[in-house]
């Protein structure tokens, strides 16, 4: 039995409290937000709370205004947002990791969500409480790197449109099987008189060559690849002065241009015109035409030969140079770079490689194993394949020298002879993949080390259930060790009372990969048996393949032994039930008189009301036929006809009475009826409508701001009511020094729509509130009124289930707050 000054245990809603409080993790409570149109389609999550290493993380409040998207709206193409929906509606734990740098944020977050009923539970840590890794400041170099590279790409790109668009050749890009032009240079243009091409077909920009053999050149390029040499073709073009066309000769070439795949993605047209040379050739031919045709022939077996060694070397230096993987050529014994594909020279942006000999253009290798690998290939002509090798390069001329890794294949090159001339080199950057790997090792250490601080005993089975691991917490706890725990030896130090039991339920939940949860006296390092309560999930790899039960054991003895005191102490509030209930029986028979008499009232004012409807008839009918007597016999003096106005008004006061008597008697009627969705803005504007010439009258300023609040579960009727004698008594009880402004504006609560009139009128004081809502309680004589309509405003919203909320300061205004049940 615990000692007398011993405080009790703290409540698990206390624990959970501070324990949010003190963690170093970032804890985040969402709520799914779901499409207006009801499909139950998740499209953001609201903010439920933030713990306090989350506010400091993220540097929000505890429980942000806004939703999720709307504070990070990249969320969405980073993923995290369909990790964050995905999980939700899977019910399953999952992790993520994301670098994540928009929306005011840089770092590496790795995140872990769970769905616990209604709410999306998340954990994230991040990298802004301590120093960058190797990895995220490799990373970020990397991107700079990536930027940097883009812009000279850019501007490398810019030089070559100018370089195009300046050049005397003609030079135009086209796209597709359709051949639309994308790019015609000027002089291009001014060759077909400066017509507007860029976006139109080929065969729309220049209609002159349809009958001539281009066209079916450039399908042929397109369709096979092969790049074609036009020599002194003759082309008829249009004339500007209409003129008969005659032929001009042009040589030109026209080579299929690749996407990134490598598939034909165009044709490049790169031509000059060569007219006056053909025509000058034409004299010289007619002079000597037999010599000329017997060069002309050797001429063509050369062009022809020429062409093939062009074409069969081009397509082997695009084949390098368009290689996804970087590829050199090192030319002799000294290994000169003879060929470098950009793949290659990206690597290394900024350091001139071409023409130089290895070692002259990276130094930095002198002295590690790549110069004599290399240098064995071309001794010995084999191929040599490194795997993952290390080596310190600098990017950059005169950078910092970084850890690279490669796995790259060197073969030899040979001449004509057979004799090794080269060595090819394909290399592959693998630094990334190496990385990853450290990172997973180093992270798998650093569960280890977490674990082992951890103040609750954890463990992790593998999938024949067998424990696998068991962290630091759990030997000090039994004082086991791991020869001993491991495998089923945990089981020894259980209750031999309840050891079969959790033995059998454990294995039972493995085998069926379900939960496990398990309540059993466990053995202290001193044989003292202590409560402790064993819980664990199933954990699935990537893939979906079961791995085992990953759990927790947590000591809960003071909280068994509380919990057989309450025991107890419920034995003792069942005796006080029973009282209490034979109490209840007395009540509710005195509910049931009580009911009786507010049958009968009811029923009396009805009544009242409906018997003096006539009467109060009738007198005012008697007061017309008098008023109309003394007016034929001039009898109505300036004294009588005011007081015939008194007796007017006081019979029309007399009906409305009634009339709310009659309301009264409805409204407790009206007790539990069936609401309907009404919608808001139709009602305020009939409402403001019919306000309008008080409004005029009182030169009031009336806000409406609905936002977000399209509809209130009410009675339209009542709902008009209700805005009716709000808004009429916010321009009645004005202040006399100042016009009226009127705000009415509604907002969403948790289970409730909030509509809030508020007003810069009298005001009142703290002493009138409690009697604001009694019936026929009027707190301003000078203002007419019954005093029954803030009473039918309390009682129908009251009636439906929400409640009104008065907030006022004497001379400044009020406000009325009704809730309206969701």
């Amino acid at each position: 039995m615990p000692a007398p000054n011993t405080p009790p245990p703290a409540t698990p809603e206390a624990l959970l409290e501070t324990l949010l409080d003190v963690s170093l993790t970032g804890i985040i409570l969402f709520r799914p937000v779901y499409a207006v149109d009801g499909g139950g389609e998740i499209v953001d999550l609201a903010y439920v709370r933030l713990n306090l290493a989350a506010q400091r993380m993220l540097q929000l409040p505890e429980c942000p205004p806004e939703t999720f998207l709307t504070r990070y709206p990249n969320a969405t193409e980073a993923g995290i947002f369909a990790f964050y929906r995905d999980t939700f509606l899977s019910g399953a734990p999952g992790r993520y990791d994301v670098n994540y740098q928009h929306d005011g944020l840089d770092n590496y977050f790795r995140l872990a969500a769970y769905r616990c009923e209604t709410l999306l539970v998340v954990s994230f840590t991040d990298t802004a409480d301590h120093d960058r890794t190797a990895v995220e400041q490799a990373l970020r170099e990397s991107q700079a790197r990536e930027r940097a590279s883009r812009a000279e790409a850019e501007a490398q790109r810019q030089r070559l449109h100018d370089m195009i668009a300046q050049a005397p050749a003609l030079i135009a890009s086209l796209a597709g099987p359709t051949h639309v032009v994308q790019l015609a240079n000027k002089g291009f243009r001014q060759l077909f008189d400066n017509r507007e091409m860029v976006g139109k077909t080929y065969r729309e920009a220049v209609p002159e060559l349809q009958d001539q053999e281009f066209f079916a050149l450039l399908d042929r390029v397109y369709a096979t690849g092969e790049t074609y040499y036009g020599n002194e073709v003759p082309a008829y073009l249009d004339q500007p002065t209409h003129s008969p066309r005659v032929p001009r000769y042009f040589n030109f070439i026209y080579q299929a241009t690749r996407d990134a795949t490598g598939a034909v993605a165009g044709v490049l047209i790169f031509a000059y015109e060569v007219t006056e040379q053909v025509q000058a050739r034409r004299q010289v031919q007619r002079l000597n035409e037999e010599l000329e045709a017997r060069v002309r022939e050797r001429t063509q077996q050369l062009e022809a030969a020429l062409r093939g060694a062009e074409r069969q070397g081009e397509r082997l230096n695009t084949l390098f140079m368009q290689a996804p993987a970087p590829i050199v050529i090192l030319d002799g014994p000294t290994l000169v770079y003879q060929l470098v594909n950009p793949a290659y020279q990206q690597i290394f942006p900024g350091r001139v490689l071409l023409g130089r000999p290895l070692l002259e253009a990276l130094p930095e290798l002198a002295g590690t194993l790549i110069p004599n690998l290399l240098q064995e290939v071309f001794q010995t002509g084999e191929t040599r394949v490194a795997q993952e090798m290390p080596v310190l390069l600098a990017r950059h001329e005169g950078g910092p020298l970084e850890e690279i890794y490669w796995t790259f294949t060197c073969q030899p090159r040979r001449d004509a002879q057979g004799t090794v001339d080269g060595v090819l080199a394909i290399a592959h950057e693998v630094t990334d993949q190496v990385r990853a790997r450290q990172v997973v090792m180093e992270s798998e250490q650093n569960f280890r080390r977490m674990a082992d601080s951890a103040p609750a005993m954890l463990w992790v089975t593998d999938p024949q259930g067998y424990c696998t691991y068991l962290n630091a917490q759990w030997y000090a706890f039994t004082g086991q060790s791991e020869a001993e725990a491991l495998g089923i030896g945990w089981t020894r130090v259980v209750h031999p009372d309840d050891a079969p039991g959790a033995e059998a339920a454990f294995l039972d939940a493995c085998a069926r990969r379900i939960p496990f949860h398990y309540l059993y006296r466990l053995r202290r390092h001193d044989g003292v048996y202590r409560w402790a309560v064993d819980s664990g999930l199933p954990r699935f790899s990537a893939t979906g393949e079961y791995e085992g039960i990953v759990g927790t054991v947590i000591d809960i003895h003071e909280q068994k032994l509380a919990e057989q005191a309450l025991q107890k102490l419920t034995q003792k509030l069942r005796r006080a039930r029973d009282e209490a209930q034979d109490l209840n029986t007395e009540l509710q028979t005195t509910n049931q008189h009580l009911t009786r008499t507010n049958v009968d009232l009811d029923n009396f004012i009805y009544t009242a009301s409906h018997d003096l409807k006539a009467p109060i008839t009738n007198i005012e009918g008697l007061l017309a036929v008098l008023n109309d007597q003394l007016a034929e016999i001039s009898l109505v003096s300036a004294d009588v006809a005011p007081v015939l106005g008194m007796m007017y008004e006081s019979v029309a006061r007399f009906q409305r009475t009634i009339d709310q008597l009659s309301d009264v008697t409805k409204l407790q009627k009206e007790h539990g009826q069936p609401t309907t969705e009404v919608l808001l803005a139709p009602v305020v504007h009939d409402v403001r409508q019919d306000l309008q010439p008080l409004l005029r009258e009182t030169a009031a300023r009336l806000d409406v701001e609905l936002n977000d609040c399209v509809s209130v579960s009410f009675s339209a009727k009542n709902l008009r009511s209700v805005l009716f004698n709000l808004l009429s008594n916010a321009l009645k009880y004005r202040h006399p020094d100042r016009a009226p402004h009127i705000r009415l504006h509604c907002h969403l609560e948790p289970g409730h729509t909030v509509l809030t009139v508020q007003d810069n009128g009298l005001g009142l004081t703290s002493e009138q509130l409690p009697e604001l809502f009694g019936m026929f309680r009027r707190l301003h004589s000078h203002i007419e009124g019954s005093g029954l309509g803030l009473y039918m405003v309390k009682r129908s919203v009251e009636n439906a289930g929400g409640k009104v909320v008065v907030t006022s300061k004497i001379g400044e205004g009020s406000a009325f707050a009704v809730y309206f049940p969701r």
